[in-house]
């Protein structure tokens, strides 16, 4: 069985979307509607934008998300493949939900869009951060993260793969975690170059604000199950939706679960659609076994075509 799987922020980079854009007119039409849907060019900011605009939390989520919709358009009208399953990193999520039916392009990306303003804004820059750990457990690490919190928040944000988890808080309890990680330990801990503690619960009033902007969006019956990043379990239920995604920006991504489960469920080939490879690595560390391909440029699609 298959699934398509959607990458979140960390993606993104100056020129993705480009080629799709130019050599196939599906791709094209998607650049063009998320450019009517924000109001500004997105294309532009994709195929020549600066690292530094990229990289804005409010950019660079219906960046990838337009990226991706992009290359997922030109999958299917190229191979006519389907999916027995979706899945996608934190803002991937949306992206997932857009193949599988359940949320409209143009209104999932003014809705990210949304999400990455309410984001930003939930925590003044430089009060919160996010540091990946290596070589802890999962117990290990969430028992350190509550030593190292002392008042202030600090714990286990996404589960990338067994042995690489980010932590996401305050600054300072950040800083203590990773100290305390390198005492007993870790093959590294060290802090990533990000705005905000996503996935942490300093994010709630991003997730009130959020829930709040899903008043106005309908969601669809599901053409096939989203493995949710908040239950790492299969969702087809269009009334869970947007629960799921107002509660995924505080609590942790469970990506390593996510992939476990549709190891279980009998998938055994993932195709990673959108800018990088960040997915596919992960994966070969969850599911060694597993076929992996991607899509996220021309080259791309004539290796997986093959």
């Amino acid at each position: 069985m298959d699934a398509f799987v959607f990458p979140g922020q960390g993606s993104q980079f100056s020129g993705m979307g480009k080629d799709l854009a130019e050599n196939f007119k599906v791709a094209k039409l998607v650049f063009e509607e998320a450019n009517d849907s924000l109001g500004f060019d997105i294309a532009e900011m994709c195929f020549s934008g600066s690292e530094a605009d990229l990289k804005l939390t409010a950019n660079t989520q219906p960046a990838i998300l337009t990226t991706s919709i992009a290359a997922l358009r030109v999958l299917l009208e190229e191979t006519g493949y389907r999916p027995n399953y979706v899945a996608g990193h934190s803002l991937g999520e949306y992206s997932a939900l857009v193949a599988a039916g359940a949320i409209e392009f143009g209104v999932a990306v003014k809705t990210v869009r949304q999400r990455g303003i309410f984001m930003q804004e939930a925590v003044p820059v430089g009060v919160g951060a996010m540091a990946a750990v290596m070589g802890i457990d999962a117990a290990e690490l969430s028992e350190l993260c509550q030593e190292a919190a002392a008042g202030e928040v600090v714990a286990p944000a996404n589960f990338n793969s067994p042995g690489q988890i980010v932590i996401a808080g305050h600054t300072t309890a950040v800083e203590r975690a990773i100290e305390l990680a390198k005492e007993r330990g870790a093959k590294r801990a060290m802090l990533l170059p990000v705005s905000a503690p996503f996935h942490s619960s300093l994010m709630a009033p991003a997730a009130q604000r959020l829930q709040a902007e899903f008043e106005t969006v309908t969601v669809s019956p599901l053409t096939c199950p989203v493995i949710s990043n908040v239950e790492a379990q299969p969702c087809q239920d269009e009334t869970k939706v947007k629960d799921l995604l107002v509660q995924q920006v505080c609590a942790p991504v469970r990506w390593d679960e996510s992939i476990l489960t549709m190891k279980e469920l009998g998938v055994d080939s993932y195709v990673e659609i959108g800018p990088g490879r960040v997915l596919s690595s992960l994966i070969k560390r969850i599911d060694r076994p597993a076929a992996l391909k991607n899509i996220g440029d021309v080259a791309s699609l004539i290796k997986l075509q093959r």
